[in-house]
């Protein structure tokens, strides 16, 4: 697409969705054969047949690995009053799904009494979630209502009747205080395209669905919960590109599913013609690197450099086995509801990868073997996500291939600039996206060369390869989300101006000025970035600013820059980058390991501790009214 037609279409109006309280007047009702029947939110016992049938013929080999690896049946749920470890309730939750869907599938009474025995522990956990933060109404209640919902659902003739109304009475008082947090009021604002928002009110749906006829309020519940996955749907960007970062894809999305198929399935209602679901193929397969395992990790994502080399805190969760945990099973889903061969092409080739899903069991539900993949050529080896300003290029789709990204726009798409006026109660919650404007990353010959920092707590540009201008970085650094004191209209001159990604070189070209504080009087931040389609990058960046700053050029790399002047370079596991300043003048380099901000724990995201996360290398140009910087870098 023309830099000309690019900038029409981020012109053009955008639609004004429906108002908050029609959406809230949508009258809820369940198909008329699912009245007073279960299971009905996902499966009926006719659905549950044909699963049966997949999971001893086409789904074998899955589904077996999802039977030997049963976490309900491997011991005790958590005692009362839960437990209090990051995610802890959550995986409670994704315990008593799978024991629950596994004993509907195969009738085998020792996994009915465990499902049984972890369902009546965690309706009796005080709070659902923490104690300290949120409790009752964010994540962990979220997955409790939708995992205790689908176990009542899916076991619904093997409750006692006592058993039944213990049930009842807890997912109704939790489905009570999570309505009553999202439901909107004189003042009250909700962040609908943020995770917080649509995992607890999907938990919600799931809970309203299956207890339809039977709890007096589920009719409201059910309203609600339709009114913000119809908002997420409408208000997402819908060039597919997920702002939050790849590891709030894998975290985020199934959520989103999981709403449109119990909602579809329960009332007939299909929520899939609207929203970003038909090109998530597109981001899913650019954000995979060439090895297969390393993704483009902007955004808040593991802990960079600390996960790549397989340590630090995260990398056992997010690798376990030591392949990548994607939820790519998700594809399979869009895939199949879609019936989109590209999309399956995609989930195929994060499964031949190796990847596993946190909820295995879903793909006896997901995977169509029925739908043939497209080949993986049909995809385009280069991609504009013109509405987030996100470009990602690579020469092939093999594992010897050079993969580049670069990043300029605003935190959540150019089009949210013309929805926030048009959707009063709507909050903007974007501390997941990055100061990182500017920014790009590089993978040639099997290695991560350069690129980011990881999950921050403190998000800052000075972690990301861009400019900061007298230290001072993008948005308002200092909290987590630097981008909330921002007007979103500034952020909208944040902006790819030219891609030109015909053949094998590339050029783009952005407009960051808006992206830095308007104190520092810039008046103009233009990056040029080119490939020459082999070995060759070039960063050009020119600054003129109302009176004169200082300006310094970062480079984040997982292994220490070496060299002297003008030339430095690194070598990432016998794979050697040079890097070289052309006509640096007065510019001076530094280099050394790169300390982040690490985030805290839940509710005191800022407060973690200063570690290290690879290393970097600055060159800093004196004070001057207009600056320019020309870097090349040689891939071997």
């Amino acid at each position: 697409m023309t830099p000309l037609v690019f900038a029409l279409v981020l012109a053009a109006p955008a639609e004004a969705p429906p108002s908050f309280e029609t959406l809230l007047r949508h009258e809820v009702r369940l198909k008329p054969e699912l009245v007073g029947v279960h299971p009905r939110v996902f499966v009926t016992r006719a659905g549950l047949d044909a699963l049966r049938v997949r999971a001893r013929t086409t789904h074998r080999e899955e589904w077996t690995r999802v039977l030997a690896g049963l976490a309900a049946t491997k011991g005790d749920p958590p005692p009362v009053p839960g437990p209090q470890e990051r995610r802890s309730q959550n995986n409670v939750a994704f315990a008593i799904a799978e024991v629950s869907l596994a004993y509907a599938v195969e009738g085998r009474s020792g996994y009915r009494d465990a499902a049984k025995r972890w369902t009546l522990a965690a309706i009796d956990y005080e709070p659902w979630g923490y104690t300290y933060n949120k409790p009752n109404v964010d994540l962990a209640a979220g997955h409790l209502l939708y995992a205790i919902s689908w176990a009542y659902d899916l076991l619904h003739a093997e409750w006692t009747e006592a058993e039944r109304a213990r049930i009842r009475a807890s997912l109704t008082r939790h489905a009570r205080l999570v309505h009553d947090s999202f439901s909107p009021g004189p003042g009250k604002r909700l962040n609908f395209t943020q995770n917080h928002d649509f995992i607890p009110t999907a938990g919600l749906a799931v809970a309203a669905l299956a207890l339809l006829g039977e709890v007096e309020d589920a009719p409201r519940w059910a309203a609600l919960a339709r009114a913000h996955h119809h908002r997420a749907g409408a208000l997402l960007s819908p060039d597919g590109y997920y702002y939050e970062g790849f590891e709030y894809w894998i975290f985020s999305t199934p959520w989103l599913v999981h709403f449109l198929d119990a909602w579809e399935h329960a009332t007939g209602e299909s929520l899939w013609e609207r929203g970003p679901y038909r090109v998530w193929k597109l981001y899913l397969a650019h954000a995979l690197l060439p090895d297969g395992q390393t993704v483009f990790d902007f955004g808040d994502i593991w802990e960079g450099a600390l996960t790549r080399a397989k340590g630090g805190q995260e990398y056992p969760r997010v690798y376990p086995g030591g392949t990548l945990q994607s939820n790519y099973n998700v594809m399979y889903r869009v895939a199949a509801r879609l019936r989109d061969p590209e999309a399956q092409a995609v989930a195929e080739r994060y499964a031949a990868s190796g990847h596993s899903n946190l909820e295995e069991y879903w793909t006896l539900l997901w995977r169509d073997p029925d739908l043939a993949a497209a080949p993986m050529d049909a995809i385009p080896l280069r991609h504009h996500f013109e509405d987030s300003g996100v470009v990602y290029l690579r020469t092939s789709w093999g594992a010897d291939a050079t993969a580049i990204a670069f990043k300029a726009g605003p935190p959540e798409g150019h089009r949210v600039a013309r929805l926030l006026p048009l959707v009063p109660e709507w909050r903007l919650s974007s501390g997941h996206a990055h100061p990182d404007a500017g920014s790009f990353i590089v993978w040639a010959r099997g290695r991560y060369l350069v690129g980011d920092t990881g999950y921050a707590g403190l998000p800052s540009a000075r972690d990301h390869n861009t400019l900061t201008v007298g230290g001072i970085g993008q948005g308002v650094e200092g909290e987590h989300d630097v981008w909330a004191r921002v007007p979103y209209d500034r952020l909208d001159g944040i902006r790819i101006t030219e891609a030109r990604l015909a053949g094998s070189e590339a050029r783009i070209a952005a407009e960051l000025a808006a992206a830095y504080p308007d104190g520092l009087g810039l008046e103009r931040v233009t990056r040029t970035f080119t490939f020459d389609g082999a070995r060759t990058l070039r960063v050009r960046d020119e600054v003129q600013a109302r009176a004169p700053v200082a300006v310094e050029w970062r480079l984040h790399a997982d292994v220490p820059f070496t060299g002297t002047g003008a030339v430095r370079s690194i070598d990432a596991g016998g794979v050697r980058l040079e890097v070289e300043m052309l006509d640096p003048g007065a510019a001076s380099a530094t280099t050394g390991p790169a300390l982040l901000q690490s985030p805290g724990r839940p509710g005191s995201i800022e407060q973690g501790p200063k570690e290290p996360r690879g290393h970097e290398l600055v060159w800093s140009r004196p004070a001057a009214a207009r600056q320019s910087f020309e870097v090349v870098l040689r891939l071997p």
